[in-house]
């Protein structure tokens, strides 16, 4: 009975021997089956339009809006106007207690009827004086002949001595007396000089006056629509006509409506008054709205202009102001009755601004590009070269290539490559690391360059 067992124990080892003969057989085939090289997607060199764009966010503003202040300071006693409430120019839009500015005036115009009236007193003495002189005149010519008769008659001895002198004596204070007629009336011309000093000195602070009383009426500068109101009735302003005093209220015109935005200082270069502008605002989903840039800032946004206070921290980000204005033709669409104004000053924007455009350009995906070592030195350091791997019978030929502009997705090259070159543009990870010239590679599987282009981006 134990030769039966024996043997099928035998044929059992046997089998497994053959068993593990045939798995490792398949396994030493199958590892001969695998592809062998690094796995990459491949793309071809294509003619593309590209557009250049510049992305920034920032708010809504009008394009002018003008700050109303008080140039008077007291009660609001009259407030006219309410946010949102459309004004002309020269409409009334509030009044300021006038009474101690009407007190004023009246104080003012006292002063200058007092200073006319000194005036005319001036000019009374003037004539008094011209009389005076007159008559002092008068009496010196008869002085002068009598004096000269009395000579003759000294020489013929008619008179006598004492007469004669007498004579010279009455003469002499007659021309002292002209002289002094002369002074006084140069004084009182003076005098009715300083008179006319006085009532343009008088009549420019009644002006004045009158001014700050007139102030007490606000008025609209322009038209427009009240943006925004900080006052209330009943409340007191401060104000000085040299100083800026309290900001009552804005008007602003809705229909020229402006995208403030932030564009880095790598960027601003690029952009320049006139370029074209997508703009997305956030209270209009998937909707844009067009636009041209306007104007761009000189100096940085956070760059302080005081003396000894401009900040030198290279850290921080410098961002400079680009103002955009909103084609109206864009969103005429959206304005109807109820909404007149689409657009109000603070909503937040978002924007592309095409910055250049190249049409018919050869073209291939950014990731395709990258950056390796040209073994040589300039200034002491490695020089590196812009490169992409063109897939040339299995494996990775490495070509330095001249770049453009670019997009969001592909970029423009300038040189070494033609139309139609395949190019490897994935994964990016073996691309910019693995990668090198004469590297094997396969190509993926179609499944698998969709998920590799969707991981990339």
């Amino acid at each position: 009975m134990t030769k039966p067992k024996k043997k099928s124990r035998k044929w059992l080892i046997l089998a497994l021997l053959l068993i593990i003969g045939a798995l490792v057989a398949y396994l030493i085939w199958k590892s001969g089956q695998e592809p062998t090289g690094e796995e990459v997607t491949t793309e071809k060199v294509t003619k593309r339009t590209i557009n250049e764009t510049v992305t920034a966010s920032g708010r809504i503003f009008p394009e002018t809006e003008v700050k109303i202040s008080s140039d008077v300071s007291g009660e609001i006693v009259k407030l006219l106007v309410e946010e949102g409430d459309s004004v002309v120019a020269g409409q009334v839009l509030a009044k300021i207690d006038p009474e101690a500015y009407l007190s004023a005036v009246e104080r003012g115009e006292a002063s200058l009827n007092s200073t006319k009236s000194s005036l005319a007193n001036s000019r009374a003495m003037i004539e008094n004086s011209v009389a005076q002189k007159e008559q002092i005149y008068a009496n010196l010519l008869n002085a002068q002949k009598v004096h000269e008769r009395n000579a003759k008659l000294k020489d013929d001895g008619v008179i006598s001595q004492v007469e004669f002198e007498q004579s010279e004596v009455n003469l002499q204070a007659l021309q002292a007396n002209y002289k002094a007629a002369e002074a006084s009336l140069k004084s009182s011309e003076q005098s009715a000089k300083g008179a006319e000093f006085q009532i343009k000195s008088s009549e420019a602070g009644l002006k004045e006056l009158k001014t700050s009383l007139n102030r007490t009426t606000i008025k609209a500068p322009s038209s427009g629509i009240v943006s925004s109101l900080s006052v209330e009735q009943g409340e007191r302003v401060v104000g000085t006509i040299q100083m800026t005093g309290t900001e009552m209220m804005r008007i602003a015109n809705l229909n020229a409506m402006e995208v403030q935005v932030e564009v880095s200082e790598n960027d601003i270069l690029k952009v320049a008054v006139g370029d074209e502008v997508d703009i997305e605002v956030d209270a209009y989903i998937d909707t844009k709205f067009k636009g041209n840039v306007t104007e761009i800032a000189n100096s940085a946004a956070n760059a302080s202009s005081s003396v000894g206070a401009v900040t030198l921290n290279t850290d921080q980000v410098t961002n400079f102001i680009v103002k955009i204005r909103v084609n109206a033709e864009s969103y005429a669409n959206i304005v109807n009755a109820a909404n007149r104004y689409p657009f109000r000053p603070g909503m937040s924007a978002s924007v592309e601004i095409y910055t250049n455009k190249e049409e018919g350009v050869l073209t291939i995906p950014i990731q395709a590009v990258t950056i390796r070592d040209t073994n040589e030195e300039e200034d002491g350091e490695e020089k590196m070269e812009e490169v992409v791997f063109v897939y040339e019978a299995d494996t990775a030929r490495m070509v330095p290539v001249a770049v453009g502009i670019q997009d969001d997705e592909y970029i423009q090259i300038t040189s070494d490559l033609s139309e139609g070159a395949e190019i490897i543009a994935g994964p990016y990870s073996a691309i910019s690391k693995v990668i090198n010239e004469g590297t094997e590679l396969r190509k993926a599987e179609e499944g698998k360059k969709g998920k590799d282009k969707a991981e990339t981006e």
